[in-house]
């Protein structure tokens, strides 16, 4: 069973989010916060699988929540974190993949991506919505942010590992960078554990963030 944990300060999303991933089989609710502050406690006592958190709350925003509920010592169990989110809280959401979440939703979603991306985050790997991983794109690299050491890390990989990083980076799936490269669905999957190796990345959310930095995508590309 995936454990989740709902924390934003709407009682009736915590309500409607509940009622909607109760009604999973393979998917319990173990509590629910109305704040960033609860949220932690919440997460320390339940050890959940999957935390849903919000940005946007009264007394510890869900950027800080999630740094302290990822800040635990090696060997702890560290619970996934999804971040629901809007277009205009994209800063919001890149310091959030920066502290360890592991992706993030839009929170007008379609019910079943909601229950499709806990289980997706719960087995580890990252879900980045093309059109807020766009957003954030051109409003990060717009800045002339790319740090240089990142950027010759980068030099490690082969030109197909970074054609795969790159669109990793860009929000495509497994499935649509094999379709745009024309390779076996199963050699994407190689090619990004590879990726994930050399830079030394956790998961692909870490190698979104790391391509961001690196400047190796940029608005248009």
């Amino acid at each position: 069973m995936i454990k989740v944990l709902l924390v934003d300060d709407q009682a009736m999303v915590r309500e409607g989010f509940g009622a909607l991933l109760r009604a999973q089989p393979d998917i319990v609710v173990v509590g629910d916060a109305p704040d960033g502050l609860a949220g932690v406690s919440a997460a320390r006592l339940h050890d959940p699988d999957v935390v849903l958190m919000d940005i946007r709350m009264p007394k510890l925003d869900g950027l800080e929540a999630t740094r302290r509920i990822l800040d635990v010592p090696r060997g702890v169990h560290r619970p996934k974190v999804l971040m629901l989110t809007t277009f205009d809280l994209d800063d919001y959401v890149f310091e959030a993949l920066r502290a360890g979440a592991s992706g993030f939703l839009l929170k007008d979603a379609p019910a079943a991506e909601l229950v499709s991306a806990v289980r997706i985050v719960a087995a580890g790997e990252a879900l980045l919505a093309p059109s807020v991983t766009r957003r954030l794109i051109e409003d990060y690299t717009g800045r002339g942010r790319a740090d240089p050491a990142k950027r010759n890390v980068l030099n490690g990989l082969t030109p197909r590992e970074t054609d795969v990083l790159r669109l990793v980076a860009r929000g495509l799936s497994n499935q649509e960078i094999a379709a745009q490269l024309v390779l076996a669905e199963q050699t994407v999957k190689t090619h990004v554990s590879r990726v994930l190796t050399k830079l030394a990345l956790r998961d692909r959310a870490q190698a979104v963030v790391f391509a961001y930095e690196a400047g190796l995508v940029t608005p248009g590309t």
